[in-house]
């Protein structure tokens, strides 16, 4: 029997790749409108339609009924149906796992504190034990989980699958962290920066929506950027793009935790300037800092305001070497608001070399102590491989 070949420009792999065009736009913007689809994928609005109404009926897409400028209109996602994705994101002393579905619902979260010097093996065994209650709580089973997203406070080698400098995560040396996580649950994990995945998440749908050339920065126990050039995440040659705390700023200046000095993060992050206020507050958090700023404190403002100069003077180094059109400020440190982004954003202005006109945009994250754990999510489902075939309704390929 012959076998029939979709050879190249054929009326079936063009329709494949448009369903594929389709399934990419709404993954990256999370749900559109027919005419927006369109727009964003360039196929007439014609076949935007007949590949909405295919999609709809194998359960592959969902559609809705909106309002947009007065006018109704459909809007589309991914089928609810198609399955579950989890984001994980570990901070250097907080651990937060959040369930959703395939159009970035958050079904079921879970946050708790973590010990300073947390050991990857509890804390992967904690998130297996985790995610088997948070699944029995919305009586859905493990073999739903289409994919894992997994946010980490370090550079990350995505050759080795380790964290790419030792000493940053002292308990996760060495690791094969995604490999680890993925024997445990049996499902497939993918692992990046945390800066990196707040940057996706806020260009998703946060502060950086809308932008192709923005920079996110996470400022709190360690300062991290991501880098979003032309709409994509830039990770650099080996996924280790955007270490923006190990700037050095003081040469020969105090030693960081990656064993190099002067690093940004020993001037500007949560545990430089709780050191600094320390004989005035005794025992703090980083948080317990931004509220008593917030209440008037002095030294508070001060210390804030410090950071902020000396993130916005490595920010403009920034800016003079991409040109970004906006600086999105996320992390604990940002719950601030003004009291850093004033002294960061005139750091910036007074540092940059073009006029003022070309000064990016600097603001306030809008996602919160979220945004890494969303992103994961983002980045679990963009790891997804959607069956588009209408012959085989529903189905995902599991990666």
């Amino acid at each position: 029997m012959a076998i029939q070949r979709r050879t190249p420009g054929s009326q079936t792999s063009l329709r494949e790749a448009n369903r594929a065009r389709i399934i990419d736009v709404i993954k990256k913007y999370g749900g559109l409108t027919q005419v927006e689809l369109a727009g964003a994928t360039g196929l007439s609005p014609a076949t935007v339609s007949n590949i909405v109404k295919e999609l709809s009926t194998s359960g592959v897409l969902h559609t809705t009924q909106s309002i947009r400028s007065g006018r109704r209109a459909q809007r589309v996602t991914l089928a609810h149906t198609l399955g579950l994705v989890v984001g994980v994101h570990f901070s250097a002393r907080h651990m937060r796992i959040a369930l959703a579905d395939v159009a970035n619902t958050v079904v079921t979260e879970n946050h708790m504190p973590l010990a300073r010097d947390h050991r990857a093996d509890n804390e992967l065994d904690r998130v297996s034990l985790l995610l088997t209650d948070m699944l029995e709580s919305v009586e859905a089973s493990r073999e739903e989980v289409l994919a894992v997203g997994l946010a980490l406070p370090a550079p990350y080698d995505r050759r080795t699958g380790t964290i790419a400098r030792g000493g940053i995560m002292r308990g996760w040396d060495g690791v094969e962290i995604a490999d680890s996580l993925a024997r445990r649950l049996q499902r497939p994990v993918y692992v990046d920066n945390a800066a990196n995945l707040a940057a996706l998440a806020e260009a998703r749908h946060g502060a950086a929506r809308g932008k192709r050339n923005a920079v996110t920065l996470e400022i709190g126990d360690g300062i991290g950027a991501g880098l979003l050039l032309n709409g994509q995440l830039f990770r650099g040659a080996h996924g280790v793009a955007g270490e923006f705390g190990h700037f050095t700023v003081r040469q020969n200046g105090a030693l960081c935790r990656c064993g190099n000095r002067g690093c940004l993060e020993t001037v500007a992050s949560g545990p430089a300037i709780i050191e600094v206020l320390r004989d005035h507050l005794g025992s703090l958090n980083l948080g317990d800092v931004v509220v008593q700023a917030m209440s008037g404190d002095a030294r508070c403002i001060r210390a804030i305001a410090d950071a902020g100069r000396h993130i916005g003077l490595a920010a403009a180094n920034l800016c003079n070497l991409l040109d970004p059109e906006r600086i999105v400020v996320g992390g604990e440190l940002s719950r601030a608001g003004e009291l850093l982004l004033g002294p960061l954003r005139h750091a910036v202005e007074s540092s940059i070399i073009v006029g003022e006109d070309l000064v990016p945009d600097i603001v306030q994250a809008q996602l919160g102590l979220r945004a890494a754990t969303l992103g994961a999510i983002a980045y679990a489902v963009d790891c997804i491989a959607i069956d588009t075939d209408v012959a085989a309704p529903g189905t995902v390929e599991r990666a």
